[in-house]
């Protein structure tokens, strides 16, 4: 995931949503993207 830029890895998880792709992957990619700080963490 390193390689990603934030951009990239931004759209990925849109799509993957909009694709209803597996929790599982989705979930790598919010995981990801709260370790960049990209994303607030609603918990």
């Amino acid at each position: 995931m390193k390689k990603l830029s934030d951009e990239l890895l931004l759209e990925s998880y849109y799509k993957a949503k909009n694709l209803k792709l597996g929790s599982d992957f989705i979930q790598l990619i919010e995981s990801e993207l709260h370790r960049r700080l990209l994303v607030k963490k609603t918990s």
